[in-house]
């Protein structure tokens, strides 16, 4: 498939909020602007990465395709699990100690992103309608599972479903109807209700937003599902309503929104560092520039050529990159 560049900016953005989002979640306790924007963020960032990601699965029960995704996705997820697991014991000198399997942090996105190419191959034999409507009335069911949690990811694994499915069966005309003006105003009203209502309920739990908790956790064991299914409603509005606004045209930051599974992977390594230090604070208008810069430069960092061609072997298990550098005449 030809690079599309409407797709490249999308990726750019959302992997900005991800990391901005990561870097001021400390200070949420003591700024309610800042904890109505991490909020607001949290609405709708991940879903919107998702469906992106369910828009260029295959769905392929080919063993060559599967053995791609265990060398894509489970390898680097272990790896990067052993990574994580010593850098926090090398940071807290705590001894900390995770199972293998109850993934740190951001690496759950990897468990799940597997997952969901295995769950592909049953719910591609469903119409698209079919298919998506189970797959919501799973992720709402699940929730009344308290033992179904953090561990394998497997509670955001049938929550956030809903959004790689119908990722995979839009189509790139339907995605672009949110480019017509009419749209892009109501996206506007959208995405202005949904920053008032992040700010009016400073209360809502985020675990709402995570996905990776039960309703008996989130104290609501019985209506639980009625909240999610608020919150589904609410992550597809902002999901359309961003990429009403995502530019087509190719830009000087384009190229970025290639490599962003390697800012996914690395910017925590940053971030924990932020936290443990407690480097980042936001007292003035200034300092919330300095932090969004920050931010930038991260995604910047980890997406360029350099940490491409350098951790390629460890996030994608090749050494093309290296291949190409070797090739070239000195």
């Amino acid at each position: 498939m030809k690079r599309d560049a409407f797709f490249d900016n999308a990726k750019f953005i959302l992997i900005f909020f991800v990391v901005f989002g990561h870097v001021i979640q400390p200070i949420t306790v003591e700024s309610e602007m800042i904890a109505t924007l991490y909020r607001f963020i949290y609405l709708f960032h991940m879903p919107a990465i998702i469906l992106v990601s369910g828009f260029f699965a295959k769905g392929s029960s080919q063993p060559s395709y599967l053995f791609g995704l265990v060398r894509k996705l489970l390898i680097p997820y272990l790896i990067f699990q052993l990574i994580y697991t010593a850098y926090y014991d090398f940071l807290t000198n705590s001894g900390w100690d995770t199972p293998l399997f109850e993934p740190h942090w951001s690496l759950w996105f990897l468990l799940s992103l597997f997952s969901w190419h295995l769950l592909l191959i049953v719910f591609k034999r469903f119409s698209a309608k079919k298919g998506i409507a189970l797959s919501v009335m799973i992720g709402l069911i699940i929730g009344y599972f308290d033992g179904i949690g953090h561990v394998y990811s497997l509670s955001r694994t049938f929550v956030f479903f809903p959004f790689f499915l119908s990722g995979y069966w839009l189509k790139k005309e339907q995605l672009f109807v949110v480019k017509r003006k009419s749209i892009r105003m109501i996206s506007l009203a959208v995405i202005s209700l949904a920053l008032l209502l992040s700010y009016i309920m400073p209360d809502f739990q985020m675990g709402w937003l995570f996905g990776s908790a039960s309703y008996q956790s989130l104290d609501a064991p019985t209506m639980g599902a009625f909240i999610r299914t608020g919150v589904y409603i609410v992550a597809f509005l902002l999901i359309f309503s961003l990429y009403a606004w995502v530019p087509r045209r190719q830009l000087l930051l384009t190229k970025f929104g290639q490599q962003t599974i390697y800012v996914y992977l690395l910017h925590g390594l940053f971030v924990q560092f932020f936290r443990e230090r407690d480097l980042i604070q936001i007292n003035s208008l200034l300092d919330f520039v300095v932090v969004i810069a920050i931010s930038l430069a991260l995604v910047l960092l980890l997406s360029s050529k350099p940490i491409f061609i350098s951790f390629q072997p460890i996030i994608e298990t090749k050494t093309t990159a290296w291949k190409q550098l070797s090739q070239k005449p000195s």
